[in-house]
C-alpha cells in the first residue's frame, strides 16, 4: 500500500526527539506508539528546563533579587504563551495545575462544592476517562446530586438525542465531557454541546487532554466555561497542566488549597485571597515544568497545530487501512475523519496484554488494558484493548511495522 503524502519532513522533526533514536531492545529500534498516555519531549523542551536549573533557578513572585525576578518572568511568560495558544481572553484565566486530573478535581472541589446539591444533575458520558468520572462521584456522594451519562452509539459517537433529552428533562448544572476520547479517538462536537448546555442554564467543562496536543483549540470559539489539559501529552514535561476557566467564574470560586502565594493577607483571625490566577496556586509552583510547557507550546506553534493535525489525520487514515487487513481484528471508534490519532483494537482470541507483550518484543510500545476507561470497555463488551496512538513524529513506516508485528502475533498463537 502506498504511503500517504505528509505535510512536513517528519524525519527532520524526529531528529528533535532524542529518545526516538535508541534501541528498545538490543538490535531492535524503538517504535513509540503510546502517545495518548504520554508523548515524548523534543530537545528544545529538555534544554529549556535544564537552562532554567543551570542559570535561573529561584522561587517566583516573592523575591526582589535578580534570580527570583528572572524566574518569575520565565514562569509568567509561559502562562502568557499558553493563553495565546488556546486563545483565552486573559492570562488570568490560565491556572497552572499538576495535570488534567488535578484540574478537574479543582473544579469539583471549588465550583462543584459551592454550587451542587440535592436535585442537581451533572451530565457526563460513557466514554470518559476515570479522571472525569471519579471526582464527580466522590462529590455526589457527599453533596447529594446525581450524575447522568450520555451513551455511546454503535459507531463510537455520543448519542446527542439522549443528551438533548437530559438537558430538557433534568435540572442540569454542569456538563463535563471529553473533547477527544482516549480510547475511541472520537472528537466530540464541543462547541455545539456547550451552546446547548448554556441554553439550558448549565455550565460546560471540556477535557482537552487528547485534543490540545493534536489540533487547534480556541476556547473562546468553543465557548466552554472550563477547559483542562496536561503538559506531558503535548511534548511538555510531566507534573504540569492547565485549568482554563472564564474569569467571572474563577472570581466566584473559593480557593482549592491554602498556603503561601494564594493569599493577600493573613492574620490569626482570618485570611483574604490573592488575585487571579494566584488564588488557585498555593505554595511553590512547578516552575521548571511550566517553563518546559512554555517551550513545548513554542515548538508546537512553530510546526503549526493545523499542520500537525493534517499529519496525524494522514497517519491514522493509513493505520486504519492497514489494521483493517488483519484477520480477526476489531478496531473501535469512528472512521478517520471523525477521530484523533488513536486506534484501540482487539485481536480475536488473544488477550490485549499478550498482544502488547509480543509487540514490545519487536520494539513497538503500545498500551494495553482499560486505559482508565472501564465503563467504556464494559459498553464495548471487552475487558481490555490494545491501543496504538500516534503523534507529530509518527511515520507510515512505523504503521507498517505495527501491522507486520500483528500478523506475527497471530502466527505465534497459531491463528
Amino acid at each position: 500500500m502506498p504511503h500517504p503524502t505528509l505535510p512536513y519532513d517528519v524525519e527532520a522533526v524526529r531528529n528533535d526527539f532524542p529518545i526516538l533514536h535508541q534501541e528498545h531492545h538490543p538490535g531492535t529500534p524503538l517504535i513509540y506508539l503510546d502517545n495518548a498516555a504520554s508523548s515524548q519531549k523534543p530537545r528544545q523542551v529538555i534544554e529549556a528546563m535544564n537552562e532554567y536549573y543551570r542559570t535561573t533557578h529561584s522561587n517566583v513572585h516573592r523575591g526582589i533579587h535578580k534570580l527570583s525576578e528572572s524566574a518569575t518572568l520565565a514562569y509568567e511568560g509561559a502562562r502568557k504563551k499558553i493563553r495565546s495558544f488556546i486563545n483565552a481572553s486573559n492570562w488570568r484565566e490560565v491556572i497552572f495545575t499538576r495535570g488534567t486530573t488535578e484540574s478537574i478535581n479543582l473544579v469539583a472541589q471549588t465550583w462543584g462544592r459551592a454550587n451542587l446539591g440535592p436535585g442537581d444533575v451533572v451530565v457526563s458520558s460513557v466514554m470518559e476517562h476515570h479522571a472525569n468520572i471519579v471526582p464527580w462521584q466522590i462529590l455526589a456522594a457527599e453533596r447529594g446530586f446525581s450524575i447522568e451519562y450520555i451513551p455511546v452509539t454503535s459507531d463510537g459517537q455520543l448519542d446527542l438525542e439522549v443528551y438533548e433529552r437530559l438537558l430538557t428533562q433534568r435540572s442540569v448544572k454542569l456538563v463535563s465531557v471529553v473533547h477527544c476520547s482516549n480510547v475511541l479517538g472520537t472528537v466530540n462536537p464541543i462547541a455545539d454541546m456547550a451552546r446547548q448546555a448554556h441554553q439550558h442554564g448549565a455550565l460546560f467543562l471540556a477535557d482537552g487532554a487528547q485534543s490540545v496536543p493534536h489540533m487547534p483549540v480556541d476556547v473562546q470559539a468553543l465557548d466552554v466555561d472550563f477547559f483542562v489539559f496536561s503538559g506531558h501529552k503535548m511534548a511538555g514535561p510531566t507534573g504540569i497542566g492547565i485549568l482554563y476557566a472564564k474569569r467571572a467564574i474563577l472570581e466566584s470560586m473559593p480557593p482549592y488549597q491554602g498556603g503561601g502565594d494564594m493569599i493577600a493577607q493573613v492574620t490569626l483571625q482570618g485570611s483574604t485571597w490573592n488575585e487571579l490566577p494566584y488564588k488557585f496556586e498555593a505554595g511553590t509552583p512547578s516552575i521548571a515544568e511550566a517553563i518546559g510547557l512554555g517551550a513545548a507550546v513554542d515548538y508546537l506553534g512553530q510546526l503549526g497545530m493545523t499542520t500537525i493535525h493534517r499529519h496525524e489525520q494522514s497517519i491514522i487514515q493509513y493505520a486504519l487501512e492497514r489494521l483493517s487487513e488483519i484477520p480477526g481484528i476489531t478496531v473501535y471508534g469512528p472512521d478517520a475523519c471523525r477521530k484523533g490519532a488513536v486506534a484501540a483494537f482487539t485481536l480475536e482470541r488473544i488477550h490485549a496484554h499478550d498482544v502488547a507483550q509480543l509487540l514490545d518484543a519487536d520494539g513497538i510500545a503500545v498500551r494495553a488494558g482499560h486505559h482508565c476507561a472501564m465503563p467504556l470497555h464494559q459498553h464495548l463488551g471487552v475487558t481490555a484493548s490494545a491501543r496504538a496512538s500516534f503523534y507529530l513524529y509518527s511515520t507510515p513506516s512505523e504503521v507498517d511495522k505495527l501491522a507486520e508485528a500483528l500478523y506475527k502475533t497471530r502466527r505465534a498463537f497459531a491463528l
